[in-house]
């Protein structure tokens, strides 16, 4: 199960309300230039690292973002799949069925799906909220390590890093308690 946490983690790059709080220095600025990006379309490369398998086991497709809430992760191989997330509701479409998920019904997702739609939403207060913020960097190359609050959530989940310049995220990666992780690397379209 936490292998699929992971990827839902991963995937759930949504947006939400951004804080008019102001924050100081380039954690401020990156959350102002993260608010403002409204449209994303990149190329993913998602790859598990988990401890019975030699090498990683790894997906590839494209992600779509449109503010405030819809993000699709189409999966292309090895085997496609699409993902929807608009507001609380996941579409997950795979073999030519269709399973829709009401995320008030998972509440252990929240966090994970935060960590990422709090994010790309440039909301620090909600960030904050669920887990300890470690902001590196500058704004033109950080990383933000987020460690989560909730002791239920932090049984398998150790830590977010979520890497990026300026308002673009280039990386997510969920680090789990009992050594698996996963790495979704993002690229823009050329």
């Amino acid at each position: 199960m936490t292998r699929r946490v992971s990827a839902i983690a991963a995937l759930l790059l949504s947006g939400a309300s951004a804080s008019s709080q102001q924050v100081p220095g380039d954690l401020g600025e990156l959350m102002r230039q993260l608010a403002e990006r409204r449209h994303g379309e990149v190329s993913f490369v998602e790859q598990h690292f988990l401890k019975l398998l030699k090498r990683p086991a790894e997906s590839y497709g494209e992600l779509t973002y449109d503010a405030p809430d819809r993000l699709e992760k189409r999966t292309v191989e090895p085997k496609p799949e699409t993902l929807t997330l608009a507001g609380d509701v996941l579409t997950v479409v795979r073999g030519g069925r269709a399973r829709t998920l009401d995320l008030k019904s998972y509440p252990a997702l929240v966090p994970f799906i935060e960590s990422i739609r709090a994010t790309l939403a440039g909301d620090l207060p909600t960030l904050q909220r669920l887990f300890t913020v470690d902001f590196a960097g500058t704004v033109a190359r950080w990383r933000l390590t987020l460690t989560p609050r909730d002791p239920q959530v932090a049984k398998t989940v150790s830590q977010v890093r979520i890497d990026g310049a300026n308002s673009t995220l280039t990386t997510v990666e969920i680090l789990e308690t009992d050594g698996d992780r996963s790495l979704m690397t993002l690229r823009e379209h050329q």
